[in-house]
């Protein structure tokens, strides 16, 4: 697969950070891409930007828990370029908070967006790829589906859920010319934190007997940030993901999230424990 040749690429979660940054490097390729989210403004200030002509770029907007928008989606790339080469599973959010404060009603949105929808939309575009002769399907993980961290619990059980998902389906699919990649980025400046932040305000306005050690993760993070990469340090190797003849399983940036997961396959449970302890 080369999606600097014309190939045609959905992008869900595609109106900033990381979204926005696969859709510009994949333009700039040669790709034809299908962008969705839910800010139909975002999508459109951002084709007007990198496809004045509208040659390469269609904006679909909506919801990727919606049924309905998933098979428009799905219909509408089919429609206009009748194939789909690759679908890039990028929206999500953050569920940050002690799980014993994070209700199930919240746990199980979270889980909606990004795994069971995720699922959703990813069965939508199998049958098409496997009509095709083949397809490339790339999930947005991250460090935390196999490093799993304080007051992030239910975030990373997401990821971690998603690394199953795709380590099966990666068997199920070859055979049909489907390669299934992961991508896992460590800390990156976007707008996801701020994000996390608004879907848990009310735990963040109120502590109550968290607040030290949160006080302590926080100062964690600000340490991690100094070592933030990009949205576009994710894009390129989105864009490996897609180039490569034979795409490995993972890719991972940038190289604190390298290093993270190192340490995680190193040190016993104990020690990495005291690693966030400190």
């Amino acid at each position: 697969m080369d999606a600097e040749n014309g190939q045609v690429v959905l992008v869900t979660g595609a109106s900033a950070g990381i979204g926005e940054a696969i859709v510009r490097r994949l333009v700039r390729g040669g790709a034809r891409v299908a962008c969705t989210a839910r800010r139909a403004d975002r999508l459109e200030a951002l084709r007007a930007d990198v496809d004045p002509d509208g040659t390469r770029v269609l904006v679909l907007p909506g919801d990727v828990t919606s049924a309905e928008d998933r098979l428009r989606w799905i219909e509408s790339v089919r429609a206009r370029w009748g194939r789909i080469d690759a679908l890039v599973n990028n929206a999500g959010y953050g569920e940050r908070g002690p799980v014993e404060r994070v209700s199930v009603e919240r746990i199980r949105r979270n889980f909606e967006t990004n795994v069971f929808a995720l699922v959703a939309l990813t069965q939508l575009a199998i049958p098409h790829m496997r009509a095709q002769g083949g397809g490339r399907i790339v999930h947005i993980g991250s460090i935390a589906g196999r490093i799993a961290r304080p007051f992030s619990s239910v975030y990373d059980a997401t990821k971690h859920a998603l690394n199953a998902l795709a380590d099966g389906m990666r068997g199920e699919l070859r055979p049909f010319g489907i390669d299934v990649v992961v991508i896992e980025p460590g800390m990156i400046l976007s707008e996801f934190v701020a994000a996390a932040d608004a879907a848990s305000a009310e735990f963040l306005a109120d502590k109550g007997l968290y607040a030290e050690r949160w006080a302590n993760v926080e100062r964690g993070f600000d340490r991690v940030r100094r070592l933030a990469g990009t949205p576009d340090d994710i894009a390129r190797l989105v864009e490996r993901a897609l180039c490569a003849r034979r795409p490995r399983s993972r890719y991972c940036g940038p190289l604190h999230a390298k290093l993270g997961l190192f340490l995680r396959w190193l040190l016993p449970d104990r020690a990495f424990d005291a690693i966030f302890r400190a």
